[in-house]
């Protein structure tokens, strides 16, 4: 209890700070590339967003979707969703609050590196998953540019007196991944965001801006994707057998 106290504790500081740089340069662009994996999973479905946050990519997911539900831990990044009138929930990762095959689409960015359970976090996913549904789960990738900036940098800071070094994280390789796939599911592939982007920094500068957003759309869901930075694994839940 005391972790999962401090893991909310920490969303809800980060809560305050973490649209400032969204919506732009290389965050602009993460946004945008997991968007264009998600979307066409997403259209005319029923979606859940696991650790949705304050809702910037559950919103752009219910324009296409035709329903869309968030759920995270931090209350404070919830409070955010709810003010962009989003349907979002409060719960654990590893016990969703949703009944067997509710959803066409479970999608999760950016959360399951934070998530000590992984391998039960992943079950849940698929428990809510329509059987022939999507389960889209991104993870840390160790065998990536970003995983090499992550070890010789500092910890980015998140509010003004945490960091990212506070919360719990992991790095899991494709070959992680595929041991992980619960027993009804099964891995289609992989997409690959920030396979070339060595640090966020470069965005800054406009013309390299620019040529790395054009390549890293290019690399999505190419022979490369395997040493994205954020490596979403594609798993199809097990059709019910006719």
């Amino acid at each position: 209890m005391a972790d999962l106290d401090h893991t909310r504790a920490y969303y809800n500081d980060f809560s305050r700070w973490y649209e400032r740089e969204r919506g732009r340069g290389y965050h602009g662009m993460i946004d945008d590339l997991e968007l264009s994996v998600a979307e066409p999973f997403a259209r005319g479905g029923r979606v859940l967003e696991v650790g949705c946050g304050t809702g910037l990519i559950l919103e752009r997911l219910a324009r296409v979707a035709s329903h869309a539900t968030g759920l995270d831990l931090s209350p404070g990044m919830l409070e955010k969703a709810r003010e962009r009138g989003l349907d979002v929930h409060e719960g654990l990762a590893t016990a969703l609050p949703f009944p067997d095959d509710t959803f066409d689409l479970v999608c999760s960015f950016k959360v399951l590196a934070h998530v000590p359970d992984i391998r039960g976090a992943l079950g849940e996913m698929v428990r809510v998953c329509r059987p022939g549904g999507v389960v889209l789960a991104e993870f840390y990738n160790p065998w990536s540019l970003r995983y090499l900036a992550k070890r010789l940098g500092p910890a980015g800071r998140v509010s003004d007196r945490r960091t990212e070094a506070e919360v719990y994280t992991r790095f899991d390789s494709p070959s992680d991944v595929r041991s992980m796939v619960p027993k009804n599911a099964k891995l289609l592939g992989f997409r690959g965001v920030r396979v070339l982007t060595p640090a966020a920094v470069l965005h800054r500068l406009p013309g390299l801006s620019r040529a790395l957003q054009v390549a890293e759309r290019a690399l999505v869901d190419s022979a490369l994707s395997r040493f994205g930075g954020f490596l979403v694994a594609v798993l199809e839940k097990h059709p019910v057998a006719g």
